[in-house]
């Protein structure tokens, strides 16, 4: 820590504060743990998740490109047989 770094003491709950020390790697201190850690966005409105979560949605190329493979009868994920199957013990 910088000597000419300012600190300020606070009061931890002691689940909050178990949280933080298990986050807390060997030989780092609380500050680096508080400073790694991120805390998400701070608006957390309905709008505003909308918002993040568009970004997330098939675009429409996508979506043309996903129809064209089920048009064409092409098969999107295959399961293979399972080796316990009772088929195979017959």
């Amino acid at each position: 820590m910088d000597p000419c770094m300012a600190t300020k003491t606070i009061s931890l709950e002691l689940d909050a504060y178990e949280k933080l020390r298990r986050a807390k790697k060997e030989g780092e201190s609380f500050s680096a743990v508080v400073r790694r850690t991120y805390f998400g966005p701070g608006d957390a409105r309905g709008a505003s998740i909308l918002d993040a979560l568009e970004g997330l949605v098939v675009k429409s190329a996508d979506r043309e490109a996903l129809e064209g493979w089920e048009a064409r009868g092409v098969p999107g994920r295959t399961i293979s047989p399972s080796p316990w199957s009772k088929e195979d013990d017959a």
